[in-house]
Formats: structure tokens, C-alpha cells, sequence
């Protein structure tokens, strides 16, 4: 029996549950229960929900996160069926079906009494820290993301107007630097597209800021000029303080804080390497008092680290992926492959992933991920374990895209392999990933 004096924090996590259909009506399909009860060790059980849930009362919007994302509201049920008593909603699909889709969301969390944070209906409501209250202690999180598109983030609500809802939206801000001989073929392409003229013309009229020596823009990108080629990427001070502060409150208010952090961010050309900003990101959530990080994202395994005796996960690949069941779809989602919006669905999937030969959806990396599970005592980190999954690549899409525990031992060890310049030792112990501590 557990009692208040308990003092270990249990905690596991998920990945992406891009979850689109149901589970069985009629009973556990194989591999359930196990997950299930991984899970369930926990008394903090994590998860990701990306994708926006109604019954498509909503438009699509303008915009999406790459497909159009909606699930019947019963699927709130199925992720408790899982165990997951805690949700971040702070991604990219947040607002696939616009501001009505992200209100329908909400409404349905809240009458699923689903403890959730990463939107809202103004900037204040999507960036505060929401509870759990467990036996062993009370628990934080606070979800971000660093991928969406700029209207999609949340608004600050003022004595003068109502916030905009949204994502709690990092900001990340980048400078594109060019040796000096490299800025000159740029500046002479600007001039000959005449690419910076609308800039150029409102520059003069003071509505944007003068440019330094050192600047050239290119239409939308900033260029400056350095000794080598690179894009620095950081996170606006702004959104970093705010994380900050919601860390600091949720470290008076609780016991163990967490930090959700969604991030399509890359490094070079690889979507396994964690990007700096990421990196730089979730090493401050540390410093400011948070005692782990959950990174989502790319769709992949990214490497986890113990930075300062605190766990960062940097992606956790995806726990649920059905990206092609999905009802319905808006016209734009059909316009981007060039198609008519009362076309097939059918026709939508095939002529995007050319027959089944590309996409996340025929991609079997895209269906390895680990679900982490540790223990901390006395602020000491004492235990980490991962359960190895697969989401079922090799069934229809009909039935597959559902997680069960992968018997090989090829996930664990790519992950280890991932984590070895992180300093991290993991080892195969009874088909667990073990972290030697």
C-alpha cells in the first residue's frame, strides 16, 4: 500500500498518439495488456495527443501540421484504456480544423475530465501548468511546442480584447550566415529577382527595423554575414521565459515538475539528431527547476540524456500512428496532391505516398519506439527501464498503427547505440532496455 510519506516519483511516458480509430469492441487485441501494464507502474503516465478531436463540426484549416487530423471523441476513452492520465496537446495538428476545431478539442477533454495542457483559449490558459495529485505526490506538467504554423500560437488576453486560442507556441529564431564572398552572389540575386522590394519600400516607410551592415535579407530569410556557413537557431526570450516562469510556479505548487516539448526541428540531414535548439531548450528547463523533459516530434527515436541527474528524453518516436484512416479531409489537404476535394480518400493516400513507396506511413523506422519508465528517490534518479514497441507495420492499415511490445532486441540497441555520445550506458535485460546508472 502506498501512503503521502512515499517518497519515490513513478513516472513513464509515450510518444505521438496520432490515434484516428477505436480500440476492439470486443476484447484486448494481442500485445495490449503488456503495454498496458508498463504503463501502469507509473503514477505520472504521459502522453502525446496529436490530433484534434469532434466529429467534424469544424472547417479545416487554412493551414495543417502535414495531414488534416481529426478523431471521434471516444478515442479520449481508448487513451485511458492505455493508462494515460496526463496529455500534452502542444503540437503542430493542434488547429488542423482552425480555431472551432482547437475549441471542439478542448470542450471534449473537459468533459472527459482529462487533465491536459499546450492549448487553449489565450496564451495564459495554453502555458499554465496542470496537476495530477497521486499517493506518491503531486505532479507537473507544462507542454510546449516549437512547431506550428505563427497564427496558430496562442494570444496574450488583455483588458481590451480576448487572448486568441492556440498552441503555447517557442518561438525559435534563426540567422543564416554566409561568408563574404558567398553574401555577395546573394545580394546580386536579390537584386536581379528583386525579391526584397515590398520589404524595402515599407523599410523606408518605418514599418519594419533598418537592417545592420551586416544583414541582407532574401525575402523571408535573413543572411548575415560570418566566417562560415551555418544556421543559429535560438529560442525566443520571451517564450523562454515564460516556460521558465510556468516552471517556477509549478515547482512551488508541486513535487515533481515535467516539461512536454513538441519539435519537428533537425539537425543537418538527419531527423535522429537532436537539433541545438532543442538541446539548448531542454537543458534550461532543467536549470530552471524542472525534473525531466519529454521530447515528441519527428516521428522517430531520438537519444535521451541524464542531464544534471534529470532525465531528457528528446523524441520518443511515435505510441500510436494511424495516419490513414482519418473520415473525412479537407479540400486543401486534397489540393496539395493536386486533386479535386470530393475525390476519394482513397485516391488522397495513394497518390501522396505513390502507391505505398514513401511516407511515414510505409516507413517501418517510423513504428520502433521505447516507452521509458523511471523511478526517483530522495531527487535521486534509482531506476530506468524501457519496453521496447512496434505499432504492428505489417498489418493493413486497417488494424495496424497500435502499439505491442517488439520481442527483438534491434530497438533497444539502436537506441543505446543513439545515446552512447550522451554518455548513457543501456543494456538488454530480460527484452527491457536497462539504463546503468
Amino acid at each position: 500500500m502506498k501512503h503521502f510519506s512515499d517518497p519515490v516519483f513513478r513516472c513513464s511516458a509515450t510518444g505521438d498518439s496520432m490515434i484516428t480509430r477505436r480500440l476492439p469492441l470486443d476484447g484486448e487485441y494481442d500485445g495490449f495488456r503488456e503495454v498496458k501494464d508498463f504503463i501502469m507502474q507509473a503514477d505520472f503516465r504521459f502522453g502525446n495527443l496529436e490530433t484534434t478531436v469532434h466529429n467534424f463540426e469544424s472547417c479545416g484549416g487554412a493551414q495543417s501540421g502535414g495531414s488534416w487530423l481529426c478523431s471521434p471523441p471516444g478515442v479520449l476513452d481508448d487513451l485511458k484504456k492505455f493508462g494515460m492520465n496526463i496529455l500534452s496537446t502542444a503540437n503542430n495538428h493542434a488547429l488542423d480544423y482552425s480555431y472551432d476545431g482547437l475549441e471542439k478539442t478542448l470542450q471534449y477533454l473537459e468533459k472527459a475530465d482529462y487533465p491536459f495542457t499546450g492549448t487553449g483559449r489565450n496564451l495564459a490558459d495554453a502555458s499554465k501548468p496542470v496537476y495530477i495529485d497521486t499517493l506518491s505526490g503531486r505532479y507537473a506538467l507544462i507542454a510546449c511546442t516549437m512547431s506550428f504554423n505563427p497564427e496558430n500560437m496562442a494570444g496574450t488576453q488583455t483588458a481590451n480584447l480576448p487572448g486568441r486560442p492556440g498552441v503555447n507556441g517557442i518561438r525559435v529564431n534563426k540567422k543564416y550566415h554566409l561568408p563574404k564572398e558567398e553574401m555577395e552572389h546573394l545580394k546580386r540575386i536579390a537584386a536581379a529577382l528583386e525579391i526584397n522590394a515590398h520589404d524595402e519600400i515599407i523599410r523606408a516607410e518605418g514599418y519594419l527595423p533598418q537592417l545592420k551592415d551586416s544583414e541582407q535579407p532574401f525575402g523571408k530569410y535573413m543572411f548575415e554575414a560570418a566566417d562560415k556557413a551555418e544556421i543559429i537557431s535560438t529560442v525566443h526570450p520571451d517564450d523562454m521565459k515564460r516556460i521558465e516562469d510556468a516552471i517556477a510556479e509549478a515547482r512551488f505548487m508541486a513535487d515533481y515538475v515535467v516539461v512536454a516539448m513538441h519539435t519537428h526541428e533537425i539537425c543537418g540531414k538527419s531527423k535522429e539528431t537532436v537539433d541545438p535548439v532543442s538541446l539548448e531548450f531542454s537543458r534550461k528547463c532543467i536549470d530552471s527547476g524542472a525534473d525531466a523533459v519529454i521530447g515528441t516530434g519527428p516521428h522517430l527515436l531520438r537519444p535521451m540524456e541524464i542531464y544534471k541527474g534529470k532525465p531528457i528524453f528528446y523524441c520518443l518516436g511515435d505510441f500510436i500512428i494511424q495516419l490513414e484512416t482519418i473520415l473525412r479531409a479537407p479540400d486543401g489537404m486534397f489540393a496539395k496532391q493536386k486533386l479535386n476535394g470530393n475525390d476519394r480518400l482513397d485516391v488522397l493516400f495513394n497518390t501522396r505516398s505513390n502507391f505505398g513507396k514513401r511516407g511515414l506511413s510505409y516507413d517501418p523506422i517510423m513504428y520502433e519506439s521505447v516507452i521509458p519508465y523511471w523511478e526517483v528517490e530522495h531527487g535521486e534518479l534509482t531506476k530506468m527501464t524501457f519496453l521496447p514497441i512496434e505499432e504492428m507495420f505489417a498489418l493493413p492499415r486497417s488494424r495496424g498503427g497500435w502499439p505491442k511490445k517488439n520481442t527483438q532486441v534491434n530497438i533497444i540497441e539502436r537506441f543505446a547505440e543513439m545515446c552512447k555520445p550522451f554518455g548513457m550506458d543501456i543494456v538488454v535485460e530480460n527484452g527491457l532496455g536497462v539504463v546503468k546508472l
